[in-house]
Parts: C-alpha cells; structure tokens; sequence
C-alpha cells in the first residue's frame, strides 16, 4: 500500500507539471498560428487518445515519465530539425520552423512560464482557501554552544528585524537564517519592553533530509511553543497572489542557488533527486493531505521551470539559446551543428537520469 500510495501522488505531482509544461507550448502555439500535431502526456505506446477538429491528437501513453508537443513541421518531439518535405504552401504557414525567431522563442519559452504561472496560482489557492499559519518570531530556547547563545539571545526575545528588514513570522527568521550561513546579522528584538541590537553570524551546518545533505546556516533557536504566539492567517483575492508570487520567487531564489552551488562544487551532489526519490517524497508528503501535496507540486513546478531554462539542447533553454544565436547572426546554425548539440544534449539529459536514480537508490538503501 505504501509503494502504492508512493506512486499515485508522484503520477498525480508529475502529471500536473507535465500537463501544465506542456500547455504552456500549446496554448502560445496556437495564438502564434502554429499547429500541434500531438500533444502527449507519456512516452512510447499510445494507452488511449482522440483528435480535435483542429487536428491535434491528444494522447495518454505508457511510460509516464514526461510528455511533449509535436508541431507540423517539427522532425521529432523535440523540434530537434525541420521535416518540411512534402509540405504545401499552406502546411508550411502553420508549420513551426518556419515561424519567425521571435515566435519561435515565445512558443518555447512559454513552458517554463506555464510552470512558474502554475506555482504561483497554487500557493494563492492555498493562501486563499486554507490561510497561512503564523508563528510569531519569538524565541522559546536556546541550543547550548551555537551561535545565539554567544550573541547574547535570551528565552522570550522577540525578533523585530534582521539587517533592517522588519520580521512578522519565524519562517522568516528562519528562511534569513538558513541562506545567510558565515554571513553576520545584524538582529533586534524586543526584551522587557525594549529593543536591543544583537550581532549573529549563523553556521553553516550540513543537515540530512529526504533530498540527501542540505547545506544550511544555523543559530541555535528554537521558535515559541505557547499557543497564544500561533495564529492563521486569512488572506483576500489580491492578498493570496501577493502571496504566490513572493513564494514562487523565493523557490525560485533558493533554487537558482542550489543550481550554482552544485556547478560551483559548494553543495552536494547528493541531494539532487529524480524520479524515483521525487516519488518518495511525494508518497510521504501525501500522507499529510492533499493541500501538503499541491504545494510540493508548486516547488517543483519551479524547479521544473528553471531546469528547462538550462542553456541545454533538448531543453528548453538549448532552443531558445540557438534561437538567440539566430536571432543576432541573422541565420541559423547549420542542421549539422544543430544535430551534434541535440546529440550532446540528449547524452547530458540520460547521464543525469542515471545519476539521480543511482543518488536515489542509495539514499533509500541506507534509509
């Protein structure tokens, strides 16, 4: 039952992203004039399908580990060459390779767009319809020997701001805290009435999680534990996108600095995941309700997004990375150019799989 559960919330997380991604291509595709000839959640053997009146077909597939537009004119899945041969005036008008770079761009970039746009409504939805639950920024305790104590933190401090930033929750406390490891803070909280001004420099610390060692910036707090610091917080229409888009920003920020850490050889390989320690997760978070689990879908959605930006063929990034070379050289490179960068591309993209599954395997092996 657990492998079971597992598996339905990662097929659920991933065809939401999937779907998503990929409608993000179609629905541009269309306002741009180009047709889709297939739009397709899975790969290999069609399970079931049908075909619109505008000549789309829309199909489920067997292996569920992705999906793709297919447009007229594309030679393969993944607009890796043109196969116009044998095409009318007519076909080659709604063809995609024959649109004009920029076209061209809006289409592909629109996929990463679609993911951002979806992280965002999810959290608002959450926001919304669920509320925020609020933990004032009070300390409770001290960890004896970190870095709180030898600041002169004390039991029921309450934070103000950190480098001038004013601080309503201890998620902020902490999410500061977290990202600004060997970096000093300059931090004021109320104590009897009055503000004093304490300086911290957090730690950094390599926690083990379900992704594998997080390198993160600890002080030694803990947060408040009485009840009366806890609160919900309910937010309008306006409110809850506010809220979308500040934590899909800050999803996108931690991130982008995971991704340069691990090209700069400052975080761990191991706590990059595919799909199998994706399903996991996913299988865990379930267990906590379905709101638990769309906004796992939202962080991953981001991620989703932001690695199909990668300047990689076969990504989206490697598209609009040859588009932009287009764009400035006034041509294309060459078939053959292209072809060795699909080549490498689609090398790079097995390796990673390979890689991850190895990472998760391991993780779940040793437990």
């Amino acid at each position: 039952m657990s492998v079971f559960s597992n598996l339905w919330s990662f097929l659920l997380v991933l065809g939401i992203l999937v779907f998503f991604h990929e409608l993000g291509h179609f629905m541009v595709a269309r306002w741009c004039g180009v047709k889709a000839d297939v739009f397709s959640l899975g790969f290999g053997p069609e399970i079931v399908g049908r075909v619109d009146r505008h000549g789309t077909r829309w199909r489920l597939a067997l292996i569920p580990l992705g999906g793709y537009v297919k447009f007229h004119g594309d030679a393969n899945a993944a607009s890796a060459g043109a196969g116009l041969a044998g095409l009318s005036d007519e076909e080659r008008r709604i063809s995609f390779p024959t649109q004009p770079v920029w076209k061209r761009a809006l289409i592909v970039a629109a996929g990463p767009v679609a993911n951002f746009i979806l992280s965002i409504v999810i959290f608002a939805g959450v926001a919304f319809f669920l509320g925020q639950g609020v933990l004032a920024p009070r300390v409770e305790s001290l960890r004896p020997g970190e870095a709180a104590e030898a600041a002169g933190f004390k039991p029921g401090d309450l934070i103000r701001a950190i480098n001038g930033k004013p601080i309503a929750t201890w998620s902020e406390v902490q999410r500061i805290v977290q990202v600004s490891a060997e970096v000093p803070l300059t931090v004021v909280v109320e104590r009897d009435g009055q503000e004093a001004t304490l300086s911290v420099t957090p730690k950094l610390r390599v926690l083990e999680t379900p992704f594998g060692k997080n390198r993160v910036g600890l002080i030694g707090l803990n947060g408040s534990a009485r009840p009366e610091d806890w609160t919900i917080q309910h937010f309008n229409p306006l409110e809850s996108v506010e809220q979308g888009v500040l934590e899909t920003w800050y999803i996108g920020e931690r991130t982008v600095s995971m991704i340069a850490g691990l090209i700069a050889g400052s975080e761990p390989l191991d706590q990059v995941s595919g799909p199998i320690g994706t399903g996991y997760l996913a299988g865990k978070v379930a267990a906590f309700g379905f709101a638990a689990l769309m906004n796992l879908a939202a962080v991953l959605s981001v991620s989703v997004g932001l690695l199909n930006l990668l300047p990689i063929p076969m990504l989206d990034g490697g598209h609009l990375l040859f588009q932009a070379i287009e764009a400035l050289k006034g041509r294309p490179l060459s078939e053959r150019v292209q072809e060795y960068g699909f080549r490498l591309g689609f090398v790079f993209v097995l390796a990673l799989m390979l890689f991850t599954t190895i990472n998760d395997l391991q993780k779940l092996l040793r437990g």
